[in-house]
């Protein structure tokens, strides 16, 4: 490959000699006209020590790394992360939470790097002296399982785990059997409808004595008898798939639904939700497990202030019962602005140093913070009134059918519409329940009956989040075609890629829009 990387100046190699391809070492150091410098490892670590300097020690206001944006409402931005908003962050943390992150805990690492809330945590547990054990969605079970196209996904990975355990190998997390745990939204969600199926699977008997197990733990707590009881009799085989020592999960990235969030903290492990951004490196607000509750992002961290600004059109304001605003924040763990990018910086950040997020939150009367939308979200409906799309399908992802959700809506629609990634092994049992063949699942997503069933599912779990009759679907676009980053329909962070999403489907949108009439809509089915 020598002769294709032109900027080689330096090539420090280990091992044993007599390993080494016989002339290798020596076209290397003739190439780009001898301006390669070769050396042994042992030799470069003594050329430092017979020439000794004194250490060029960052400073706190250096820029440590340049991590960009999941580009899902614009094209991606580098933000500057300096050392001290990265030691603002750990310092956060420890600060909150010292009795979660902390040494001895064991973690297990496989999102990406390039996403900030894997960073900040990766951070944190090096810093205190946990163990972090390195994997990689495709090596977290088994390779050789034969699973489904859908099961190849990385959320799929997961919940295979879970379910079925390991077959001729172990895999990263079975054989590394974590304490803590990290997660977005999605994952949690098609974990938590795996164990369902997995339970469903097992009769009416089974299914019986989980839910039962499930409602009681809830009833009584989880610290009581009846919590332990059920622990130790029922929910440890789901805990067993995750190495049966997993003490904390964290979600991020984006909202997690209550239903989900209830479940999975009574079937398998407590869910610490949290909010943040690049921007914040990570740090806004987290909630300590000894206040743990549903619905809420949790509790300002150290480094962080926050205020709401009001966002006067849509209705939102401080000065309401329940305050609610455009979420501001400053502080130590806050960065410095977009690299070459003035104009998006001065965009984004007031002269006396608040970052203004986009989202949308609300201050609960026990003092945590719950985010309820994006400004960029939130559409103005035929009405006059505004609904706000990603809390929308953070409600709407619960569903059995949905593997992954978009709710999309126009100005001249009365309600909206959901555009969704089915969920394959859901949907194929409703089509055989209702007498047909298991059948292609595309075919299964184009059926008039499985589509008319997947909106009046929707509508169901609408109604039990309490949504307006405005917030409800009118129609819905079901489809077998999976969403990833490598499609460009999902962002590397597992974000939807909006404008990509509308586009990508504008034949099936356009023909399904309610913008065009309730009539023809409930007609076409979707």
């Amino acid at each position: 490959m020598i002769d294709d990387t032109p900027s080689l100046k330096v090539l420090v190699y280990d091992g044993d000699d007599k390993d080494i391809k016989a002339g290798a070492l020596d076209k290397i150091k003739q190439a780009h006209n001898g301006d390669v410098q070769v050396y042994k490892f042992d030799d470069f670590l003594k050329l430092g020590q017979d020439n000794l300097v004194e250490p060029n020690h960052p400073q706190p206001d250096d820029i440590a790394c340049l991590m960009y944006t999941s580009g899902s409402t614009g094209p991606p931005k580098g933000v500057q992360i300096t050392n001290a908003n990265i030691v603002a962050c750990c310092g956060a943390v420890q600060s909150l939470i010292p009795h979660v992150i902390k040494e001895g805990e064991t973690y297990i690492a496989y999102l990406p790097l390039a996403h900030i809330m894997e960073f900040a945590v990766e951070m944190c547990v090096m810093y205190v002296g946990a163990e972090v054990g390195y994997g990689n969605v495709k090596t977290l079970t088994d390779a050789s399982v034969r699973v489904s196209r859908t099961q190849r996904s990385a959320h799929f990975t997961i919940i295979y785990i879970l379910l079925n355990g390991m077959q001729n190998c172990r895999g990263d997390i079975a054989t590394l059997r974590p304490t803590i745990m990290v997660g977005v939204p999605a994952v949690w969600e098609l974990i938590r409808k795996g164990i369902l199926a997995k339970v469903k699977a097992g009769g009416a008997i089974k299914s019986a004595v989980f839910n039962g197990a499930v409602s009681a733990k809830k009833f009584f707590g989880r610290g009581s008898i009846i919590g332990k009881v059920t622990d130790s009799v029922v929910f440890s085989a789901v805990a067993a798939g995750t190495g049966g020592r997993l003490k904390y999960a964290m979600s991020g990235g984006a909202g997690i639904s209550k239903e989900t969030q209830e479940f999975l903290s009574t079937a398998l492990v407590m869910i610490i939700q949290g909010y943040g951004s690049t921007e914040s490196t990570a740090m806004c607000a987290l909630l300590p497990p000894e206040y743990h509750s549903y619905g809420t992002v949790g509790v300002p961290v150290p480094s962080v202030e926050i205020k709401l600004v009001d966002v006067a059109d849509a209705g939102y304001s401080s000065k309401n019962s329940t305050p609610q605003g455009e979420i501001w924040i400053r502080g130590p763990s806050v960065t410095k602005g977009y690299y070459k990018n003035d104009e998006e910086t001065k965009a984004a950040y007031t002269d006396d140093g608040w970052f203004k997020t986009g989202d949308v939150g609300q201050w609960n009367p026990n003092g945590t913070l719950s985010v309820i939308d994006r400004k960029k979200n939130l559409v103005k409906l035929a009405g006059g009134e505004y609904i706000a799309l990603e809390r929308l399908e953070t409600i709407y992802r619960s569903s059995q059918y949905v593997q992954n959700i978009m709710i999309y809506a126009t100005s001249e629609a009365n309600k909206p519409m959901a555009v969704i990634f089915a969920h394959e092994a859901n949907l194929k049992e409703l089509h055989s329940l209702a007498g047909n063949d298991a059948g292609d699942f595309e075919a299964v997503c184009k059926n008039k009956a499985v589509r008319d069933a997947v909106l009046k599912d929707l509508n169901a779990v609408g109604k039990k989040a309490g949504l307006k009759p405005l917030e409800t679907l009118q129609t819905v676009v079901v489809s077998s075609e999976e969403w990833t980053p490598a499609n460009g329909l999902l962002t590397a962070a597992q974000k939807l890629q909006r404008k990509d999403l509308v586009k990508h489907y504008k034949k099936e949108i356009d023909v399904s829009s309610p913008s065009r009439g309730s009539g023809r809509a409930q007609r076409l089915g979707g």
